[in-house]
């Protein structure tokens, strides 16, 4: 089952080496990686997605906590979480094939940025089954590279994890 973990951290060096490390030690594959920094400076923000089990997921969900530069870690509920993915993906096109492309991409709000006589690069932005949908309708006309940020996500409401934390 997948779980998507947010980590607010102290934005150190060598701080994603050794979170990535804990699942890695313990057999996870981590399926999404995103960071950045968050609205406070000095903190970035960790959203990991994994396909563990409950337990497992527990026991290195506390290690996590255990590293000094680790402030706070949540489990995000996918009923009360806004996530979404962002996707460049290279297509091959022809005269024959460019309309039916710029179609498709226009039918799933994604945007053409680059144009070239033998590829398009389109840009989408969505949830997950939005851009599997969107690779599926592109995938017989010959997708030709993709490059995918990791899942961003964020817990709906006036609440942040900032909030439970750091308390004004």
């Amino acid at each position: 089952m997948s779980h998507v973990l947010s980590l607010l951290v102290e934005d150190k060096p060598g701080l994603l080496t050794r979170v990535a490390g804990l699942f890695a030690r313990r057999g996870f594959n981590i399926e999404s990686l995103a960071v950045g920094k968050s609205e406070i400076p000095g903190l970035s923000r960790i959203t990991v997605v994994v396909d563990v089990e409950e337990l497992p997921l527990e026991q290195v969900t506390k290690q996590l906590n255990k590293l000094v530069n680790v402030i706070k870690i949540v489990e995000l509920d996918p009923t009360q979480t806004v996530e979404r993915e962002h996707m460049l993906i290279k297509v091959r096109v022809d005269n024959t094939t460019r309309s039916q492309i710029l179609e498709a991409a226009t039918l799933f709000r994604a945007r053409i940025v680059d144009v070239a006589p033998d590829a398009l690069v389109i840009e989408v932005t969505g949830d997950t089954a939005k851009v599997q949908a969107l690779l599926k309708v592109l995938e017989p006309h010959g997708i030709k590279e993709i490059a995918q940020s990791g899942l961003l996500a964020i817990g709906r409401g006036g609440k942040s994890i900032t909030e439970r934390v750091f308390k004004n």
